[in-house]
């Protein structure tokens, strides 16, 4: 494969190289000269040399398809012990939790994740852990793997005598650099492996180099994470190029990660091995929460651990080698107990590191005016995306009540502005309306999808149509929820929580024949997780042909309209909840609103459908039906409001039909309900007097907008499914339509590198 003069060569790995004749053959008998060789061959799992460990049912944790063997084999077990206790084991611990497994982790250190954390913040993770319902060995070795009389993994004998029945073993004991290759034509390798490099990461060769998980840095570290990588790739590349006098000398081993739900991060001196330092320490074992801070005698904050809470951890990493401007314990203290409320990162030294992963400072972001500007000329928050919060923080407000640093108007404003002009795209809006430095550009992450919810709600079509595709977000893009482990969920509507038997039949075969996990939500629905982008479409040609249509779990839109029984059922029900909550989704299904939507009809006051907690509303009562608004039982619950009472049905759809124009009309993007009704200057009294009694004069406007809300809906997953050209991006690969291709591997692509000499490079990394 050539583009942009680098040939590419998968599934034909390097085999030999002769540095005398300076060429390398590879396993197919093809022969490669160069004048440059630079190694990038990565490393492999390690697995400790004991007894058993190639038994079936021993594993490593590498690959895509050693997740997929694991989870075959799990179906035939019912315990599951990961060899490891690191960053990776903790991982696959909770995937074999996952799969429904009784878990252990042994690890050989005192506690877990020992080079991360320090003795307190281990003891904190291992009790969160435990109250996971995992169970943790810390402190003993794997002795030996046993098997059953067929040859199966049953056991594992520790270095303290102890057996643990096992089904399943998953190694996770770090990795070693593959360097056979370098030891085979000769080059000097480290002790414990690597290949040996000098701060220009060349090697012993002057015409090799190596970079990444293979090499041995100067400073005597194999490292294992992307950024040193990326930093050594540069510094190759600069000396090859004779470009700058670059030089990789060490790098920053700050991580930040979720482990099982739980906020790990560790940065810089994690340990406290400088020299006279300090801790400043605080713990809750209650909560899980564990922070240190390792200072010099003179205030520098040399580093930390943070387990538990690492909310901090944007601004604390790039202090560290600077003086806070506050004392150190005013930064592990939570809010109320002594944290300053308004230290963030614009306190920081422009000099302070905010991208770990590309080396970008506080004073090359604050450089740029937008987060796209930031990403495109630094590259910061590209990486592992930690940062991105902290930039947004640095980035420059617009001062004006604006909706971002492209629009100067509100998200009401080009609300109006949309409406009335009749615009149907962003570009008119960002050519037309926008600040004078963003026309012609591309937007940003904030206005995109504010104006897709926009445009969406003034019925602009298939949201996957043209120019509207390139504005949603992740879950809108391939109309699925996007969940934790890369896979997505499938959420059928179920009006009213009102279904057949045989539709019930259908959603369990598709559940069965794609192997997804099933969850009845407390919405009334059936979520199906676990599915594959390029699965999606036949899951859901399946559940269209029997009757379902999408439950837009995936969009700021309504989500469902919960109901009991009613007075079909219930001796207690005086009118009939179910049958209005069918109406009710049904009407409003597909609304895009600045934020979603959840809604509930109980059929009389002992609120079995917990109406007064939703967005809108209904009770029955014995003369009609009350309607609430501003209701939120998520993160800041709030009680609804009453509107108005003792409805008709007409009365009560008229009534919702403006509350909800009215609100799509003015919030701020993603704002509920419940915010709004709150921010909106005059509360309910001014909602109530607007879509009561009209006071604004713009009732028959907003019941007109509902009007053709309802008659233009149509189903957008049938839709898609009609369509070639929008099913055309439900693939794994562009060039592999279908099945997914396990040999097909990502390479990150950099500006060609033209030395006057050709250039060769072993191995290629995602």
């Amino acid at each position: 494969m050539l583009r942009h003069g680098i040939e590419l060569y998968v599934d034909d790995p390097a085999e030999s190289i002769d540095r005398a004749a300076r060429t390398v053959t590879a396993r197919s008998g093809r022969t490669f000269a160069y004048d440059t060789l630079v190694m990038a061959t990565g490393s492999y799992p390690f697995v400790p040399p004991v007894p058993g460990k190639d038994l079936p049912g021993c594993f490593v944790y590498r690959t895509i398809e050693d997740l997929l063997a694991i989870e075959a084999y799990a179906k035939t077990a019912t315990t599951g012990a990961v060899v490891g206790g690191g960053l990776l084991g903790l991982e696959a611990a909770g995937a074999l939790s996952g799969l429904g497994l009784a878990t252990h982790i042994v690890e050989f250190a005192p506690r877990l994740m020992p080079v991360q954390v320090d003795e307190g913040g281990g003891a904190a993770l291992l009790r969160t852990i435990e109250n996971m319902g995992l169970t943790v060995h810390t402190g003993v070795g794997t002795q030996e793997i046993t098997a059953d009389d067929e040859g199966r993994v049953n056991g594992m004998t520790l270095s303290d005598s102890s057996h643990l029945s096992t089904d399943l073993v998953v190694f996770s004991a770090g990795v070693r650099p593959r360097d056979q290759l370098a030891r085979d034509c000769g080059l000097d390798v480290g002790e414990r492996g690597g290949i040996v490099v000098d701060e220009q990461c060349r090697t012993s060769d002057p015409a090799v180099f190596a970079i990444g998980e293979c090499a041995l840095a100067a400073d005597g570290r194999v490292y294992g994470l992307v950024a040193p990588g990326y930093d050594m790739a540069e510094t190759a590349a600069d000396t090859i190029a004779a470009v700058g006098g670059r030089a990789f000398s060490g790098a920053d081993l700050s991580t930040k990660l979720k482990l099982l739900g739980v906020d790990v991060a560790s940065f810089g001196d994690a340990h406290g091995t400088a020299d006279g330092c300090l801790d400043v320490v605080y713990s809750d074992s209650r909560s899980g929460v564990y922070k240190k801070l390792v200072v010099s005698s003179t205030g520098v904050l040399l580093g930390g651990v943070l387990v538990g809470d690492a909310d901090a951890y944007g601004m604390l990493r790039p202090l560290t080698g600077h003086v806070p401007p506050v004392a150190p314990e005013q930064l592990v203290l939570p809010a109320g107990l002594g944290a300053p409320a308004a230290l963030g990162p614009e306190s920081l030294p422009d000099d302070a590191v905010i991208c770990s992963c590309h080396n970008v400072t506080k004073g090359a972001i604050t450089a740029c005016s937008s987060l796209p500007e930031v990403k495109k000329c630094t590259k910061a928050g590209t990486g592992c995306g930690s940062c991105v919060k902290t930039i947004g923080m640095l980035l420059p407000k617009s001062g004006d009540g604006g909706l971002c640093a492209c629009f100067a108007q509100t998200r009401q404003e080009l609300y109006e502005i949309a409406l009335a002009l009749r615009l149907t795209s962003f570009t008119e809006l960002l050519d037309g309306y926008g600040r004078e430095a963003a026309r012609g550009g591309e937007g940003c992450e904030t206005c995109k999808p504010a104006i897709a919810s926009i445009l969406a709600a003034l019925g602009n079509g298939h949201i996957l149509d043209g120019e509207q595709a390139a504005l949603q977000d992740t879950n809108d893009h391939f109309l699925a929820n996007l969940q934790r482990n890369g896979s997505y969920s499938i959420v059928p509507r179920i009006p009213g929580g009102e279904i057949t038997p045989d539709k019930l039949i259908v959603i369990g075969e598709v559940a069965r024949d794609f192997g997804l996990y099933t969850k009845i939500t407390g919405g009334q629905r059936i979520d199906l997780f676990g599915a594959r982008v390029d699965q999606l479409p036949s899951i859901w040609t399946r559940l269209v042909d029997a009757g379902f249509e999408s439950g837009h779990a995936y969009g700021k839109s309504l989500r469902t309209v919960k109901s009991c029984v009613g007075q079909t059922w219930c001796r207690y029900g005086v009118q009939d909840s179910v049958r209005m909550a069918i109406d009710l989704e049904l009407r409003y299904r597909g609304l895009r609103s600045p934020h979603k939507l959840k809604s509930a009809v109980s059929g009389c006051a002992r609120e079995c459908a917990e109406a007064q907690s939703k967005d809108f509303g209904v009770i029955a009562t014995a003369n009609g039906w009350n309607l609430y608004v501003g209701g939120n039982g998520g993160a800041s619950p709030r009680h609804a409001d009453l509107l108005a009472q003792d409805l008709t049905d007409d009365e009560l759809v008229r009534l919702i039909d403006r509350f909800l124009m009215f609100y799509i009309r003015t919030a701020d993007r993603l704002e509920r309900t419940s915010v709004w009704l709150e921010r909106i200057e005059g509360g309910l009294a001014h909602v109530k007097d607007v879509v009561v009694n009209d006071s604004l004069g713009i009732c028959d406007e907003l019941e007109a907008l509902m009007a053709a809300h309802v008659a233009g809906y149509r189903d957008e997953w049938a839709e898609t499914l009609d369509d070639p050209e929008r099913l055309a991006r439900f693939v794994s690969f562009v060039n592999a339509p279908g099945a997914p291709d396990p040999s097909v591997r990502f390479v990150p692509e950099r500006d060609q590198i033209k030395p006057e000499l050709p250039l060769l490079t072993l191995g290629a990394t995602r």
